[in-house]
């Protein structure tokens, strides 16, 4: 898990964590709004294509991490600029970067003020999420992690609905406070470290398990916010309701999924004992969040808000995935943050497109636009079924080998998430009826129009991600598949360490 294997060539992650930074300065003398479109397009475009390179070149066969870089950065503290990629997070910053470039497309006509302030929002957001997920210095960590706050909140505060600035205040300080505590056990840790602030030399320490709940707790606090898992999630269908299409989607994609990462990357490994002992409470936690966001979607009119709470429930399957501790669950949940990366961000920008025309979310205003919008309500029932995992989609191979890994560990807790599936079939269904065909007397919306050849652009290429996993997801699989049995067999080896320890005492 510690080895950093160094890129002696081309600088591959660096090259896609600053394009879009040096694309916001780019943008700086632009004064043409579709300039400044075309240049966060190209900027966001070229990161997608290094992103392709990265996945050719990444070798499937080790658990190491890969493209490595470090430079000294402060060496009178130990902080270096050291970034790499492995098995658990290389999906997750190839995501990012194929995501991004249509979140300007989807932005080309939605935001018509202030147009270069909100493409350098999000070509600095792009910078800030594609570092989180590489960087193996925790002070590179912390930084990137706290400088996505700035420009999601001014997406939502500027450009956002009628409560924009209630939601971004509400968004900025739940994820500042869970920040806080993220810094004291960072703190803690480099101290126990000889004042190291390097990940992996983190990983797998002798630490007192009093000492490692602590640090658990203020990680879990950090991250269950981000995910978010019940109860810390009472920001998260605000910010969205509020946000434009392209903020929901960057919120949905990929900021949700920094919290489930940061479960993998740091509780698992840095404190494995606190783990063990926490983990019964956090997949009772996970359960409920399935349940609660289940029912909570069901009730829904404004199809934003669905789909927000359908994410509670999406990223409590995630959650419980990731702390069932075997190979099934593990993979399952890496693949289903994909998952709903996609599926989610699609739905919204769906949303974002009919919103374009009728200036509602009301699935009252939207009934019955199936008659005027054939290739727009099919993109929808696509990523509707693949929503509740239906077989074929994408969200179905997760689900399933989450669902495989629970019932391997315990049959009560397969049985209790259960409900949470047939309950995300109902809320889509229910949604898509709406949708396609209404009922008995549907608004006259005979003055819309289908979906553009920038919309159908913007759409298919999640479509088509929807399907390849859906029926071929063994390349997916083959990535992440090393660096999860390396960790588990790291935990299993730590495990058996514990009970010796506790034998011989």
């Amino acid at each position: 898990m510690d080895q950093l294997l160094l890129n002696p060539g081309f600088p591959l992650l660096s090259a896609m964590v600053f394009l879009p930074l040096v694309g916001s300065f780019i943008l700086l003398p632009v004064k043409s709004d579709e300039q400044c479109r075309i240049v966060s397009l190209a900027a966001t475009g070229l990161v997608a294509l290094l992103s392709i390179a990265l996945v050719i070149g990444f070798d499937n066969s080790t658990a190491a991490f890969q493209f490595g870089e470090s430079y000294r950065w402060i060496p009178s503290l130990d902080i270096n600029y050291t970034v790499g990629v492995d098995g658990i997070s290389i999906l997750l910053v190839v995501m990012t970067a194929l995501i991004m470039p249509f979140c300007v497309l989807a932005s080309w006509s939605y935001i018509k003020k202030r147009v270069k302030p909100f493409m350098i929002c999000l070509l600095i957001m792009e910078t800030a999420m594609i570092g989180v997920f590489v960087a193996l210095d925790f002070v590179l960590f912390y930084i990137l992690w706290e400088a996505m706050l700035i420009p999601m909140y001014l997406i939502i505060a500027i450009w956002g609905g009628p409560r924009k600035v209630y939601a971004s205040i509400k968004f900025f300080l739940y994820t500042l406070a869970g920040s806080i505590l993220l810094l004291v056990a960072i703190i803690w840790l480099a101290w126990q470290n000889d004042f190291s602030f390097y990940i992996p030399d983190m990983m797998w320490q002798p630490y007192a398990l009093s000492a490692q709940i602590l640090i658990f707790l203020a990680f879990f606090l950090a991250f269950a916010i981000k995910v978010p898992m019940f109860p810390f999630h009472t920001w998260l269908p605000a910010a969205h309701v509020e946000a434009p299409t392209a903020g929901s989607v960057i919120l949905a994609s990929i900021l949700l999924k920094m919290g489930t990462y940061g479960f993998l990357r740091f509780a698992l490994p840095i404190v494995p004992d606190a783990t063990f002992y926490l983990m019964p409470y956090v997949l009772w936690l996970s359960i409920a969040g399935i349940i609660y966001g289940g029912l909570t979607a069901l009730a829904q009119q404004d199809m934003k808000k669905l789909i927000a709470y359908s994410s509670v429930g999406h990223m409590g399957f995630v959650t419980l995935g990731i702390f069932i501790l075997n190979k099934q669950g593990i993979e399952g949940a890496i693949l289903q943050m994909v998952n709903h990366g996609i599926t989610t961000g699609a739905l919204f920008l769906c949303v974002g497109m009919i919103y374009e025309r009728t200036h509602s979310r009301d699935l009252h205003v939207s009934s019955g636009v199936g008659q005027y919008m054939p290739v727009f309500v099919t993109f929808l029932a696509f990523f509707s079924l693949s929503s509740f995992g239906f077989p074929g989609t994408n969200s179905f191979v997760g689900e399933f080998l989450i669902l495989a890994g629970t019932f391997e560990f315990d049959l009560t807790l397969a049985l209790a998430a259960i409900p949470g599936a047939v309950l995300a079939a109902a809320y889509m269904l229910r949604m898509l009826q709406k949708v396609i065909w209404g009922g008995a007397n549907n608004p006259d919306q005979s003055y819309l129009t289908d979906l553009n050849t920038r919309e159908i652009v913007t759409l298919a290429p999640f479509l088509l991600f929807v399907l390849w996993i859906g029926l071929g997801p063994k390349p997916f699989l083959a990535m992440i598949d090393v660096s999860v049995v390396e960790l588990l067999a790291d935990l299993a080896a730590h495990k058996s360490e514990m009970l010796a320890a506790t034998l011989v005492h």
